[in-house]
């Protein structure tokens, strides 16, 4: 899973139609469970790109989406939000959000 970044944040969302993006911290619990579906997902989900940002070390890209609680999930559609969520989150429930997005882009 990519570890985003100020240097490749913005590159990564435009460049991929579907980005499912991690907000995460290394002291929130619940953001290691999260890590692991992201990564069981990104085996099972073609067409979709996941990838992961630490808002501790970037501050100024968890204010522009105004992070405030974590884990937060935002899903990508052509390089704008199409889905968020925040909490914890079932595999299922994560599924289910990003297979909406991406259907979105056909329906």
């Amino acid at each position: 899973m990519i570890e985003l970044n100020s240097n490749n944040f913005h590159e990564f969302i435009e460049k991929n139609r579907v980005a499912a993006v991690d907000f995460w911290a290394p002291w929130c619990k619940p953001c290691v469970v999260i890590e692991q579906i992201f990564k069981e997902l990104e085996k099972e989900m073609e067409g979709v790109a996941f990838a992961k940002l630490n808002t501790d070390e970037n501050l100024d890209i968890a204010r522009s989406f105004n992070i405030l609680s974590l884990p937060t999930i935002i899903v990508f559609v052509d390089g704008e939000i199409a889905k968020r969520s925040v909490g914890s989150k079932s595999k299922e429930e994560i599924q289910d959000m990003i297979q909406e997005a991406y259907e979105s882009i056909f329906f």
